[in-house]
């Protein structure tokens, strides 16, 4: 099993799981177009894609879902309740095009397959392990995949580490995880609002690099060999300092559970490499 992260951040958010044969797509946050540009940069055409699976229904997720389902075959793994946000997410947030909602539900009719946080699934010869996170969506997931013994995490969009997902990141080979903002740049970032800044910042916003220190340094079990940072913001974090902050944390690790765990960083402008198992 092997995956890439096709882009991520506030600007669109999609990572691709794949095995000999099977091609999932994590979220569909990117444009179509850029879509099938990135997938093509890693060697994939979008009609070989098997399935969608959606975290949740901010846009950053599903922005790109609509159009890039004219492309595809597959179905639609979605809960219910996203499935329902999705479609109205686009009025509650007074964007313009109030036909918006009924081109989305036209365009998952007869396509979709409802998940829940605690019900595995499968497509093809990957399994689906969802798990609840902590954010200000109306039901969002994380997701371990599982395929000839490999798992793989991906999970972005949290605002603090539960006791669930810790559980869920033990054993896993490689692990997709949001390291968001920096606190102190976050603070000082004169473009957010105070409002942004402590959505954000609370327990059901975004995952800030101190936090996913802590874990790092105190929870991680050191199995996994990779570990690629996501969402990174663009006003309040650094790339450089994001790095820094995780590598840190591991080398701080007590001695007897030291690690040859590599961080890699995503961006939101093109895909990360291969991470094979």
């Amino acid at each position: 099993m092997k995956f890439t992260v096709l882009g991520s951040g506030s600007t669109g958010n999609a990572v691709l799981i794949a095995t000999e044969k099977t091609r999932v797509l994590v979220d569909a946050g990117l444009s179509a177009r850029e879509t099938v540009k990135r997938l093509a940069a890693v060697g994939v055409d979008p009609a070989d894609l098997d399935a969608v699976v959606i975290t949740h229904e901010h846009s950053d997720h599903v922005g790109g879902l609509r159009n890039i389902l004219g492309k595809l075959r597959g179905p639609v793994y979605i809960s219910r309740a996203t499935e329902d946000a999705y479609y109205y997410w686009q009025r509650r947030a007074n964007v313009a095009g109030a036909d918006e909602g009924t081109r989305r539900r036209d365009a998952l009719k007869d396509r979709t397959v409802e998940i829940e946080s605690d019900q595995e699934f499968r497509v093809g010869d990957i399994d689906f392990e969802p798990f609840t996170v902590p954010h200000d969506a109306v039901d969002n997931f994380g997701f371990v995949a599982k395929s000839g013994g490999v798992r793989i995490a991906t999970l972005t969009d949290f605002g603090h580490i539960t006791q669930i997902i810790r559980e869920k990141l033990r054993n896993c080979d490689g692990i997709v995880i949001e390291s968001n903002h920096s606190r102190d740049m976050l603070r000082a970032c004169p473009v957010y609002s105070w409002s942004l800044k402590q959505r954000i910042a609370g327990r059901r916003g975004h995952l800030s690099n101190e936090d996913l220190a802590d874990w790092l340094q105190n929870d991680f079990d050191g199995t996994a060999r990779t570990i690629v940072l996501a969402h990174l913001s663009q006003r309040a974090n650094d790339i450089h300092l994001a790095r820094i902050t995780a590598e840190t944390a591991l080398r701080m690790r007590m001695p007897l559970f030291q690690t040859e765990t590599k961080i890699v960083l995503s961006n939101h402008q093109e895909p990360t490499e291969w991470v094979g198992f």
